[in-house]
């Protein structure tokens, strides 16, 4: 039984890890622009699904989405990634969005640090039961 919580906290842990290094790229891509839309940086973001086994549960990663929101065009004919009519496509990111993911991460990946040490020291007190 032990060994499950470990095993699940941990894959949440890898999750909200996988969560924050896409956030963090996100956030580092926000104010790119291109010469084009679909050259235009689209946010990504993680897919998790809950494991249900018999045996054991946790997170899986089934794999990292592009944001379908459009790329905003702005009127600067004069940036050299203009195109012929003078527009530029900045990413698709909305930082505030980032924002708030990389806080409910950091907070889901504390949580999960919180409840191992929890069960660490339960398990540390039924072993000195037994003395």
């Amino acid at each position: 039984m032990a060994q499950s919580i470990f095993d699940i906290a941990g894959s949440a842990m890898r999750a909200q890890n996988l969560r924050l290094n896409t956030t963090a790229s996100n956030l580092a891509n926000a104010n790119s622009v291109a010469s084009s839309a679909e050259e235009a940086y689209k946010a990504r973001h993680p897919v998790f699904a809950a494991m249900l086994d018999q045996e054991i549960g946790g997170v899986k990663t089934m794999g990292i989405v592009e944001s379908a929101r459009e790329p905003e065009r702005r009127y600067e004919p004069g940036h050299p990634l203009s195109d012929e009519q003078g527009y530029v496509f900045s990413s698709n990111v909305d930082s505030v969005e980032e924002m708030a993911n990389m806080m409910t991460a950091t907070r889901s990946y504390q949580s999960n640090v919180d409840l191992l040490t929890t069960v660490k020291q339960l398990m540390l007190q039924t072993l000195k039961m037994g003395q």
